[in-house]
Order: C-alpha cells, then sequence, then structure tokens
C-alpha cells in the first residue's frame, strides 16, 4: 500500500499519531492539499442530486480557498487567542493537518446514490469535524480537547463568514453580466 494511502486510511481511523506524523513531515504538503482536492470533488460528484450538475472546478477551487482559509485562522487563534503553555506549531504543520482531516469526505462520492445523499453528507461532515479536532489537537500540542473543540469553531465560525461574503460576491458578479 503507497504511503498517501495509508496515512488517508490511518486519518480516517482517527489516528493521532497520524496527525502528529503529517504535522512534521514537510514533504507531507502536497499530500494534504491532494485530499483536500480529493475531497471536494467527492463531494461536487456527491451532491449532482442537490444541486444538479456541479462546477468541480469551482467547487475545487473554493474547498482550496477554504482549506487555506480555515488552516490560517484555526493557526492563528490556537497560537494567539487559545494556547497552551506547550503550544508550538506553524502554519504549514496547520494546512497539513487539517488536509488530511478531509479524508472522510472522499466518501461523499457515495452522495451521488439519491436517497443516500443527505445522511452520507451527514455523516462525513461530523466525521470531518471530529477529526478535525483530533488534528488541531495534535497541531497545537493541547492536552485539552475541550480547547480545540472551541478552536474548531470559532474557525469555523469566521470561515463561514469569509466563504459567505466569497460566494456573495461571485453571485453579485455574476448577476450583474447578466
Amino acid at each position: 500500500m503507497n504511503k498517501l494511502t495509508e496515512r488517508m486510511l490511518r486519518a480516517a481511523k482517527l489516528d493521532p499519531h497520524l496527525y502528529e506524523e503529517v504535522e512534521t513531515d514537510t514533504t507531507a504538503m502536497n499530500q494534504a492539499m491532494l485530499v483536500v482536492v480529493l475531497s471536494s470533488v467527492a463531494a461536487g460528484i456527491g451532491s449532482v442530486g442537490m444541486i444538479g450538475r456541479p462546477n468541480l472546478i469551482l467547487i475545487t477551487l473554493g474547498a482550496l480557498i477554504g482549506w487555506y482559509i480555515w488552516a490560517f485562522m484555526t493557526y492563528w487563534i490556537g497560537t494567539k487567542l487559545l494556547p497552551e503553555k506547550e503550544t508550538q506549531t506553524t502554519y504549514g504543520q496547520m494546512l497539513r493537518t487539517i488536509g488530511f482531516s478531509s479524508t472522510p469526505g472522499i466518501l461523499r462520492v457515495l452522495g451521488i446514490i439519491p436517497f443516500l445523499t443527505n445522511l452520507v453528507f451527514m455523516a462525513t461532515g461530523i466525521w470531518m469535524l471530529v477529526a478535525m479536532i483530533i488534528a488541531v489537537r495534535q497541531a497545537l500540542d493541547y492536552q485539552s480537547t475541550a480547547r480545540a473543540v472551541g478552536v474548531c469553531a470559532i474557525g469555523w465560525l469566521i470561515q463561514l463568514l469569509f466563504m459567505g461574503i466569497l460566494f456573495a460576491l461571485m453571485a453579485g458578479s455574476m448577476h450583474t453580466q447578466i
């Protein structure tokens, strides 16, 4: 089994040691980015029943932008706003760990099955959130899972706000062109 597949399986199993491993492996950035791309493409394919024919390029770019924003906000919140005494990390370490926490999202491709779409997206969303909490806890060297939950919640709200603004601007731009 190749290294990426093995890492993705460990990420899906919520293995905290995997997140420590990719945190310190500077060569894992491309792998983390590939996981985010695969997860977002799977979401695009799986959402066909909900949104019609998706624009996979736009969905993938949106996911990559969201990954960068969320990782940066999580990094900033975790190191500046809510650090613990042992907290030491870099933005790159946060990108790698959060990237791998997107692994369960690859199963969103199963959302293409009409009667499973909502269930698949809800289950994988929860799974990805739990994986991200573990990834953040490991990357920030937290002793407290509750603190990692707080960092993820604050980062999610900020990322949601940024993405809402981005999509509103894109929609406004498209509307004025019509």
